[in-house]
């Protein structure tokens, strides 16, 4: 096997692997997930929040 054979059949995998990473990422089931870590930010500005007003009571 040449050296274009093995570049094509990388080329060929890595093309897969991409298409199957990207088919997870967007699957229907993932969404909820994606969408809690997506809100994690900000879940912790609402504990910073309501400590500072614990503080201050």
């Amino acid at each position: 096997m040449d050296q274009g054979i093995a570049g094509s059949i990388f080329t060929v995998v890595v093309f897969v692997s991409f298409v199957g990473v990207v088919w997870w990422a967007f699957n229907g089931r993932n969404k909820q997930r994606f969408d809690e870590a997506a809100n994690l930010p900000f879940a912790d500005e609402e504990k910073e929040e309501s400590q500072k007003n614990k503080q201050e009571s």
